[in-house]
């Protein structure tokens, strides 16, 4: 007997009211029979034909097929790649309306998830620029260049093999070939575009990511608000002869890199973390200034990729903590050490705990570079490590940073919380829907005293909250 053909749920909605804005910056809608609808790019006051391409019982996902009216919040996107890179959603309406839609986004994190009181939500921290504000940017090589419906409709001949930009969404193999990047300061664009005309003239091979083969993987630059800039090339195979030939070129047209280096990744993913990086020229590093703090970033520390704003978040989080100069502060997820080292002045004594050891390591060398000698970093699982014995040999804490990814903090981390009964909590998110739920199962000890959003990501739907929790009376 043959397999039964699984009935495809697509289909259009004509007429969609946009009524909200919702998770991942979608639009929010309810078709005739009440059902959720989420669309890519609609903004509340759109009425939209949609093509629902995903559908469960509950709700659909779905895309714009055309307009029946479009939305008084609506402007004109300044990038010529917007809706097809992926990257910066939110060109479509005004950076005012951005900040509104994160405020709601935050406010209905904890109305429906944490289902806790907590003050008024001031409004979002904006950011004073909202275009040119990444300091990382990282391009990827292909052989397989994306063409939009309307290039391919122009009857235009275009170079198909040779593209420098981003990934496609949902097409890990197609990459969209960038004119322009509004991210990202100069001379990024400049960097981008000499490193692919000198590639195409000199017969470098782009990357087949399908049959990962060929000799140009990645670009990666890296800059900072006081004038360092880094740039890595990533390369599929080691061919010292057309390295040395793109590496000498990047020298000699952009002699301003502070860090010019290379890596080859021969494996079948593009993460360089576990790879030896070769320093070309210039430093090994460059150095960022926040406020009264210098960090070191090498080519694989993280670091929060708005400097500008980072300042804001880490000034925010040293007010929420109201240190005097005796508390012992535990930095739980503390990266490579930027908020205990921002802290730490104002701290007797900060002790850091981050998974990843080589972050760890960028945090001890912050600590020197800032003359902090009251900090102290452990490598390991912050569920396991903040524990009694660390306790113990490090005292408890007065105040706890929370700075977890996107998942949130695991539930050992919430009772070990719990039976500390830690005076003050500062809890730093990237994510506000898992920091509701983290704060639901703090509550029956803890309540929200201060909440302060802070948006690091301009035309995106992505926005940070801190808020600061204190032990119940």
């Amino acid at each position: 007997m043959g397999r039964r053909r699984r009935k495809s749920r697509t289909r259009t909605v004509e007429s969609l009211p946009i009524t909200a804005i919702a998770a991942e910056g979608k639009g929010l809608g309810r078709d005739e029979n009440g059902k959720v609808v989420f669309v890519d790019y609609a903004v509340p006051g759109d009425v939209v034909n949609t093509f629902v391409y995903k559908s469960k019982k509950d709700v659909g996902i779905g895309r714009i097929d055309s307009f029946v009216e479009k939305s008084d919040l609506r402007i004109e996107p300044f990038c010529s790649h917007f809706g097809t890179c992926g990257g910066c959603r939110w060109q479509h309406v005004s950076y005012d309306t951005q900040l509104d839609f994160k405020h709601t986004i935050v406010r209905e994190a904890f109305e429906r998830i944490a289902k806790v009181d907590f003050p008024s939500i001031p409004a979002v921290n904006g950011s004073e620029h909202t275009k040119y504000y990444r300091n990382k940017l990282e391009y990827t090589f292909s052989n397989q260049r994306w063409l939009t419906a309307e290039q391919i409709q122009s009857g235009e001949e275009f170079d198909k093999e040779h593209a420098l930009g981003f990934h496609v969404p949902n097409f890990y193999n197609k990459i969209v070939d960038i004119d322009h990047c509004y991210l990202q300061a100069a001379p990024s664009n400049e960097l981008r575009l000499a490193v692919r005309e000198f590639a195409i003239d000199n017969e470098l091979s782009f990357y087949d990511i399908n049959a990962q083969t060929g000799l140009l993987r990645n670009l990666i630059i890296r800059n900072t608000k006081i004038g360092e800039l880094m740039v890595i090339v990533v390369f599929g195979y080691d061919d010292q002869e057309g390295i040395n030939a793109l590496m000498e070129h990047i020298n000699q047209q952009f002699p301003q890199i502070t860090s010019l280096n290379y890596v080859v990744n021969k494996k079948q993913n593009e993460i360089i973390l576990d790879l030896d990086i070769v320093t070309f020229k210039g430093r090994d590093h460059i150095i960022e200034q926040l406020n009264h703090c210098q960090f070191k970033i090498g080519p694989k520390s993280f670091f929060q990729t708005n400097s500008y704003q980072a300042e804001h978040l880490y000034e925010l989080t040293e007010q929420f903590a109201e240190l005097t100069g005796n508390e012992v502060v535990y930095d739980l997820f503390t990266g490579t050490g930027t908020i205990a080292n921002y802290v730490a002045h104002k701290a007797k004594k900060v002790v850091g705990v981050e998974i990843i050891p080589e972050a760890i390591e960028d945090a001890k060398v912050n600590a020197q570079l800032n003359n902090n000698e009251n900090c102290v970093f452990f490598a390991g699982k912050v569920e396991d490590l903040f524990s009694n014995e660390l306790l113990e040999q490090h005292g408890k804490p007065d105040v706890v940073i929370l700075d977890p990814p996107r998942a949130g903090i695991h539930k050992k981390v919430v009772e070990q919380l719990l039976a500390l009964s830690t005076p003050k909590i500062v809890y730093v998110s990237c994510n506000p829907a898992t920091q509701a739920r983290d704060v639901a199962l703090l509550s029956e000890m803890y309540e929200i005293s201060k909440i302060q959003p802070v948006d690091l990501f301009p035309q995106t739907f992505h926005v940070e909250n801190v808020i600061q929790l204190t032990k119940k009376s």
